[in-house]
């Protein structure tokens, strides 16, 4: 893993968190819709790589360069991964904590 790229941050209302978020000096990353059709929205600073999502859940997105790589070397060390989902913003795979929090590895699609 290379970095933390994204904190998603359960909210009830996105728009509104939105709103606070950008009062409190944020700005707006990246607004439009997921997969499933609900907004997602990122907020961040300027020059700054990592970003909050205001999601329906919570979690951390972690980059890595090779994501097969990365999930066997998880793996190895015996610790449990999801399978890995190819989407238009690149390949997924997320694994749990001993605490449940969820830790994503994402693989940036090849433009």
């Amino acid at each position: 893993m290379k970095g933390i790229e994204i904190v998603m941050l359960p909210v009830k209302d996105r728009k509104e968190s939105k709103k606070f978020y950008e009062k409190l000096g944020f700005k707006t990353v990246t607004e439009s819709q997921d997969i499933h059709g609900d907004p997602w929205i990122q907020v961040g600073f300027q020059d700054q790589p990592t970003t909050l999502s205001l999601a329906g859940f919570h979690g951390i997105i972690c980059t890595t360069d090779n994501i097969e790589k990365e999930v066997e070397a998880i793996k190895a060390k015996g610790i449990e991964v999801g399978k890995i989902d190819v989407t238009p913003y690149g390949k997924f795979a997320w694994l749990k904590d001993p605490d449940g929090n969820g830790i994503c590895l994402r693989e940036a699609p090849v433009q």
